[in-house]
């Protein structure tokens, strides 16, 4: 490249290849089984059970669909009511609404923008089924406080942990806190292959019924066991098996973890430690971590301190052709959120945390030239 030559743009996010996808997608290939539960799908499996330290994990399509199913497990009827926070992506909450469950928005704290334990008791009302708990960034809910809310009024506990693989809280894995959790494998999270996503079955009891609702209401993995002679409908259900070839992907990326999650490693700490000093010279916020939570470095980013100066900084990082972004919009706010009765002013944290985040690249191969840029374009900006 010349000197004239522009610099290349630098994505928000770019999928890892990390070790062995590609020859395991041939392998997968040439197997002639690229339908769901394949060789490579057991073998996600058994990595995942032995890094969550759950009894049973089951690869499906798509974290969406692993919620779906928790809330298929938990049995939800039309009427109940879910607690889940109003900083979240839609999938958390569809996936009960779906069942015709009623959300029930809680605002987030402002230091780990993860669900106020503190407002959760008060939003219990008699149709309360469930708490839906969402690890933002991968840092962990302050998960003993809401455990016990929970065991108080009888409510099952789901995770979405889709930013949290890795993560801990007080050295407990996050994920392994209640009956079931959700991971996401999109091409956005630390691990990837494409669109997928796991249930993790922390309650041994939840299995044989998962596995049913996974195989469209059959219990044909109790045929594949050789545990009937013959397979049926027995249950609702849907298709929620991923093609083994994605599995292969899964496979070598689950096999490089700690490959990733060091260079990801890397590439957060780095941002903190080179920004560190703009930042709080210019009133902008950075991650807070609290000392017993350890995250997996999914998500470096800024809260800055109005909407006005993160749109001036979304706009200059574009023109030096450097991708950031912001995140979730208030889900209360939203069309379907002020259907079930959100109002303005309901989670001001929530309301207030969304329009100043921006999200910072943070990828498997970002170079450290590249980073760099990103800082330099960054401290070039005045609020």
């Amino acid at each position: 490249m010349s000197e004239s030559s522009p610099l290349p743009p630098i994505p928000f996010n770019r999928p890892a290849v990390a070790g062995r996808e590609r020859e395991y997608m041939e392998q997968a290939l040439g197997s002639g089984h690229l339908s769901g539960d394949g060789a490579f799908t057991a073998r996600c499996h058994a990595m995942l059970q032995a890094i969550t330290g759950a009894p049973k994990v089951l690869l499906t399509t798509s974290c969406t669909h692993a919620l779906e199913m928790a809330m298929l497990l938990l049995g939800l009827a039309p009427g109940d009511e879910v607690i889940c926070p109003a900083f979240t992506f839609v999938s958390s909450v569809n996936a009960f609404v779906l069942r015709g469950a009623r959300p029930v928005f809680v605002d987030i704290r402002p230091d780990t923008l993860n669900i106020d334990e503190r407002l959760v008791e008060a939003a219990i009302t008699p149709r309360t089924k469930a708490l839906l708990l969402v690890h933002y960034a991968g840092v962990g809910c302050e998960m003993p406080a809401l455990m016990a809310i929970a065991e108080r009024h009888g409510l099952a506990v789901v995770e979405d942990n889709a930013h949290g693989l890795f993560g801990h809280y007080r050295g407990q894995a996050l994920g392994s806190f209640g009956a079931m959790s959700t991971l996401s494998f999109h091409e956005t999270k630390n691990l990837t292959c494409g669109e997928g996503g796991a249930l993790v079955l922390n309650d041994g009891a939840l299995v044989e019924r998962a596995e049913i609702i996974r195989e469209k209401g059959t219990n044909r993995s109790r045929f594949y066991r050789g545990q009937i002679d013959k397979y049926t409908w027995v249950d609702v259900g849907s298709s929620y098996l991923p093609s083994d070839l994605l599995a292969a992907y899964l496979c070598a990326q689950l096999e490089a973890r700690e490959l990733v999650q060091a260079r990801r490693r890397a590439i957060w700490d780095g941002y903190d430690r080179a920004l560190a000093a703009w930042a709080d010279a210019s009133g902008i916020g950075r991650p807070q971590v609290p000392a017993h939570c350890s995250h997996p470095s999914h998500i470096y980013y800024l809260l800055l301190p109005t909407l006005e100066a993160r749109t001036r900084l979304l706009a200059e990082l574009r023109r030096a052709l450097i991708l950031a972004t912001f995140h979730y919009q208030p889900l209360h706010l939203s069309d379907m959120g002020r259907l079930f009765g959100g109002r303005a002013g309901q989670c001001p944290v929530t309301e207030d945390v969304a329009d100043r985040l921006v999200r910072l690249p943070v990828y498997f191969d970002l170079s450290a030239a590249d980073q760099a840029r990103v800082v330099e374009a960054l401290g070039a900006f005045r609020v």
